[in-house]
């Protein structure tokens, strides 16, 4: 149990919620683990859905508190809500917001300043992890390039532009990322991004990376109310989850490609774990997408403090912070949306 900018993280399994007075119960096998005061709470978001009692429903309902219900692997299952009040105002705004260029750019060069920021800490850390394995003057030349990408993007007010930045910035990253690949070299190797169809075995594993951070960070905006389909950054296009692609920028380097990374260089997969077709297109095996899910799920419960909140919570909370302090920008309770700012 979590309490978190006035909502309560449920993580543990098999968890029954009930209502006791004004207090939220949770119960597993009928034995009591924990209560908590619901006066100031927004919403409920529970992890392993077992069950909610009616009276603890009728009550959320009544008092615009959000019941949020997903597995534990973080699948979006279901929101119950009472009379449409705070929700309809934010996705109303979301979507003010989406139609002007403006506005839109100023929400979406905060995720790419994350972003940038987070590649920029992951290629410093190389250095001082590494420094007899990687050409350390090469990472600190890029670092430095990427601090004066961010400095620009600070300033920028147009989408076009800002993506052009973002792009710059990728290209730079993206140089280096071969060379942290300090493990298995002669089968995993990356010399540039191919996505439809992944072409190696590192573009392989980023591409299911990507595509289970985007799951889990649509999963999140659900939660809190939001539309993951209309965005700021990335534009509306039928069946994209553009706000999901939006808010997982910042999470991409640091989260996805972290852990791909590690993957390779711990030796946990190998080259017979991915499979070649005949049009060129790389697959990783199905033992190998069971490995990568249960190590993926381990990542998930592992404990950070979050650099805004200055509250220690697993990584795989981390996308329902930033969900949250997406919602309250919105809102009108931020001045501005707070990146998640690794270090």
């Amino acid at each position: 149990m979590k309490k978190l900018l006035n909502t309560l993280f449920i993580t543990q399994p098999d968890v029954y919620l009930s209502l006791d007075g004004d207090n939220v119960v949770l119960l597993k096998e009928q034995e009591k683990l924990g209560r908590l005061p619901m006066h100031n709470l927004e919403s409920i978001i529970a992890f392993g859905y077992t069950g909610a009692s009616p009276a603890l429903m009728g009550y959320c309902a009544e008092r615009n508190i959000s019941l949020v219900f997903f597995t534990m692997n973080g699948r979006f299952l279901a929101r119950v809500i009472g009379e449409s009040k705070g929700n309809v105002v934010l996705r109303k705004k979301q979507y003010q917001v989406s139609e002007d260029e403006a506005l839109s750019a100023k929400i979406a060069r905060n995720f790419i300043v994350g972003k940038i920021y987070n590649h920029k800490w992951i290629i410093e850390r190389m250095t001082r992890d590494y420094p007899l394995r990687i050409d350390v003057a090469q990472f600190k030349v890029v670092s430095q390039q990427l601090s004066a990408i961010i400095l620009d993007i600070r300033a920028c007010e147009d989408l076009e532009r800002l993506r052009g930045l973002e792009g710059q910035a990728a290209f730079s990253y993206n140089k280096l990322f071969d060379s942290m690949i300090l493990q298995q070299k002669e089968d995993f190797y990356f010399h540039s991004r191919s996505r439809r169809p992944p072409l190696d075995n590192v573009n392989a594993m980023l591409s299911f990376a990507y595509s289970l951070l985007a799951n889990d960070v649509a999963a999140a905006l659900e939660g809190v109310g939001l539309d993951a389909y209309v965005g700021f950054l990335h534009r509306d296009r039928p069946g994209r989850a553009s706000l999901a692609l939006d808010v997982m920028e910042e999470l991409r380097g640091v989260y996805a490609d972290k852990f791909v990374l590690s993957l390779i260089n711990t030796k946990v997969v190998s080259k017979e774990d991915f499979l070649k077709k005949e049009n060129g297109t790389v697959m990783m095996r199905d033992e190998a997408r069971r490995k990568f899910l249960a190590a993926w799920q381990n990542k998930k419960q592992e404990k950070i403090t979050h650099p805004y909140l200055g509250e220690k919570i697993s990584w795989g909370l981390v996308p329902h912070a930033q969900a949250l302090l997406l919602a309250r920008y919105l809102r009108n309770d931020l001045d501005e949306y707070p990146p998640f700012l690794w270090k």
